[in-house]
């Protein structure tokens, strides 16, 4: 997933535990191996295809929110994401031609997923879950550890959390965010999903313009309000991209039934 992945857990015994570790591991590098869009044999960079139960379920969900956010939160931006992540490694602006190349194979619109074969419809198209799979990943890896009869745990994979059955003794798991500097809350949560997204790590600064890692599909451009927010709710895939489309969308956003949302 590219990034550190902790998990906490209490089991009966050294051996259950052993087991949950071990099983929840392998089911976050198995997500990994479908959804790095760093790695060339992944499943997305094998399309198209008929793809797994999981890239069905994660694509499906994708395509329902690009429409739901009128295109704030799309999956098929990854040559934009790209542009940008060079920009920031080189520290200057891309320019407009890499922009308008970029813009030109990106857009939900252009991906296809019918009967379980998702296509790119365009050539030089790239998908980027980087803002869904790291939630969908932490939430199978706690449904592994509940089939294996851990339930009180906590996955976090870089901001994205999530929250089985409280520690022995425990209302909840006590959960530090802080979204926008100066507006941290400790929380007590149980069985829940948490997602932070904004550019507190993730930025450069051009001609004193302070420019997010978070890219505004729409635009092609990344974002300058320097804004972060957490999102609760009870499905990882869902909070982690409501995260980032509510980075976008700001207060335009619409109101979502089931999610809590600290700015």
């Amino acid at each position: 997933m590219g990034t550190l992945v902790r998990i906490t857990l209490y089991a009966g015994d050294e051996g259950q535990a052993r087991r949950g570790f071990q099983t929840a591991f392998l089911r976050i590098h198995q997500l990994d191996e479908m959804c790095s869009d760093y790695n060339p044999a992944s499943e997305i960079n094998r399309l198209p295809a008929r793809v797994s139960p999981d890239l069905f379920r994660i694509l499906t969900l994708a395509q329902r929110l690009a429409r739901e956010t009128g295109g704030a939160f799309d999956v098929t931006a990854g040559p934009l994401i790209r542009v940008w992540r060079q920009a920031r490694r080189h520290q200057r602006l891309p320019t407009p031609e890499a922009l308008a190349e970029a813009r030109a194979v990106s857009g939900y619109q252009l991906l296809s997923i019918r009967r379980g074969i998702a296509t790119l419809t365009k050539p030089g198209m790239q998908l980027d879950l980087g803002g869904i799979a790291k939630g969908y990943a932490a939430q199978a890896a706690l449904d592994v550890l509940r089939k294996n009869g851990v339930s009180r745990a906590i996955i976090a994979i870089s901001g994205d959390l999530a929250i089985g059955d409280p520690p022995p003794g425990e209302q909840g798991w006590r959960v530090r965010v802080e979204p926008n500097p100066g507006h941290e809350q400790t929380l007590i949560l149980r069985n829940r999903c948490v997602s932070t997204s904004g550019d507190r790590e993730q930025y450069m600064q051009v001609d004193g313009v302070r420019y997010s890692h978070i890219i505004d599909p729409r635009t092609g451009q990344a974002l300058r309000n320097h804004r972060g927010v957490t999102v609760i709710g009870r499905n990882g895939a869902l909070v982690d991209a409501w995260a980032k489309a509510l980075c976008i969308l700001g207060d335009q956003a619409p109101p979502r039934n089931g999610i809590r949302v600290l700015r």
